[in-house]
């Protein structure tokens, strides 16, 4: 891989030439999507032109903010380009969310435009969609800050929060993608899965895959066959950037075809239930390689050939700490707009929640889950991370969260009807009875983000209760 060296980075409200330099930049010819029609570099740079045009038609100037509220497509690349190349922050909203999340969003961060569909978008399994868009003025104000980016946390735990990060951070972060040993390299394809407006989709995906010359390839629909479809649709070398939801969307294909092209997958977010890695592994023999990442930090460490599962190595310039038996990770700045977060953010370093230790002698960071999955039942210690991994291997469990609701109580989803009487026997046999769930509660679907991670907030759960 190249390594392409320093890249100055002017503030955002003095243009931001890095777009062309770190982004846009490479022969004419390259092919950037395929979607399935594909788009080279040339037809994007000139797209990126036009979407700038619209922008300051609609009132949009360098230093002003615009929110982007787009389904995955590529008027949401366009425009996310165009507002850089403009000089601006772009503000992601989630095309899920709901009207009163968004109007909230607005209220507060007071973009100069906000862009939408036109009209509703009616996706449903597509990955990627064809989209027509309203720019609309919304206020006259420039953007707060000297952010490039500004995004919303899953909120998997509790309500998101508002996170900045400016174009050198982003730039650090792809330039620090291309000294993983294990990414995908130029001529190769990666079938993009995770939502670009959350950062392992935005970074990992979009914005190393157009800096780096990798074809980014959405498949036509989020289907196990569909993913499998797109692997086989060339010949070059493919890599699936996905999360768990994924791996288990392929681990159900039942005879998947032979895939010499096939690399690896890739996953960030929760970790892999064992049997639905298992189940990957034994279908496709390739490495399910992991990722460790915050919206906050972007990638800050990876196991990309499943050597060190479930550890990780920091990536290239990366910082990790144990304190307390909490990981923290360096970071100059708080990400936070607005007021400073001191629980989450104090002296250079961010308090990541997750349990993990870092072992002095390798370097190897162990993720043990949620620090707040740390519980005393009866006095005695209880990982609930341990319990969700356990009761993830029985037979017939999907997905399964385990929180502690006044006791330990797993909420599971079954692909094959178990009663939670027979579920419970066999936990007998794999946990001490003080670990055990008091109770199983069976749902036809867990909540997930729209990130496609598990929701872990009790009053969902118990919503979702039948």
């Amino acid at each position: 891989m190249t390594n392409h060296g320093t890249v100055v980075v002017p503030g955002t409200t003095q243009g931001a030439q890095w777009v062309d330099d770190v982004l846009l930049a490479g022969p004419a010819t390259d092919i950037c999507f395929r979607l399935p029609d594909p788009v080279d570099r040339a037809e994007l740079r000139r797209l990126v032109r036009d979407r700038q045009s619209e922008l300051r038609d609609a009132g949009f100037r360098a230093g002003g903010a615009a929110a982007l509220r787009l389904p995955p497509s590529l008027a949401f690349v366009t425009h996310l380009l165009a507002v850089w190349r403009s000089g601006g922050q772009a503000i992601l909203l989630d095309h899920r969310l709901t009207d009163y999340e968004v109007r909230r969003a607005i209220e507060r961060l007071v973009p100069q435009v906000v862009v939408s569909p036109e009209r509703p978008v009616q996706s449903g399994l597509r990955t990627f969609v064809e989209v027509h868009t309203d720019v609309a003025s919304y206020s006259g104000h420039p953007a707060g800050t000297a952010h490039a980016v500004v995004q919303l946390s899953s909120g998997s735990t509790g309500p998101s929060k508002v996170i900045g990060r400016t174009a050198e951070d982003l730039v650090e972060e792809v330039l620090r993608y291309t000294q993983i040993d294990g990414v995908p390299v130029r001529g190769e394809r990666l079938i993009l899965l995770p939502s670009m407006v959350h950062v392992l989709g935005l970074v990992g995906g979009l914005l190393y895959g157009l800096h780096a010359g990798v074809e980014l390839v959405p498949p036509a629909r989020l289907t196990g066959d569909a993913i499998v479809q797109a692997i086989a649709a060339g010949t070059s070398p493919a890599t699936v950037l996905g999360v768990p939801f994924h791996i288990g969307l392929l681990a159900s294909v039942q005879e998947p075809p032979k895939l010499p092209q096939f690399k690896r997958m890739t996953t960030g977010g929760e970790l892999v239930p064992a049997a639905v890695s298992q189940s990957f592994e034994d279908k496709y023999g390739v490495p399910l390689g992991n990722m460790y990442g915050m919206t906050e930090v972007g990638v800050i460490g990876t196991d990309l050939y499943g050597e060190h599962r479930p550890a990780i190595r920091p990536a290239p310039g990366i910082e990790v700490r144990a304190v307390d038996g909490e990981l923290q990770v360096w970071r100059a700045e708080s990400p936070y707009l607005g007021l400073s977060d001191p629980p989450r953010w104090s002296d250079g370093w961010l308090r990541t929640r997750d349990a993990g230790v870092v072992d002095p002698d390798t370097g190897l960071v162990s993720i043990k889950g949620r620090l707040d999955s740390q519980v005393s039942v009866g006095g005695m210690k209880v990982d609930l991370t341990e319990v969700e991994y356990t009761v993830g291997t029985l037979r017939g469990v999907e997905a399964a969260v385990v929180v502690f609701d006044g006791s330990i109580t797993a909420y599971l989803q079954l692909n094959e009807p178990r009663s939670a009487a027979h579920l419970d026997t066999e936990l007998a046999q794999l946990l001490a009875p003080y670990k055990r769930p008091r109770t199983l509660r069976i749902l036809d679907q867990l909540p997930r983000t729209t990130t496609g991670k598990l929701v872990r907030d009790t009053t969902v759960l118990r919503k979702a209760t039948p």
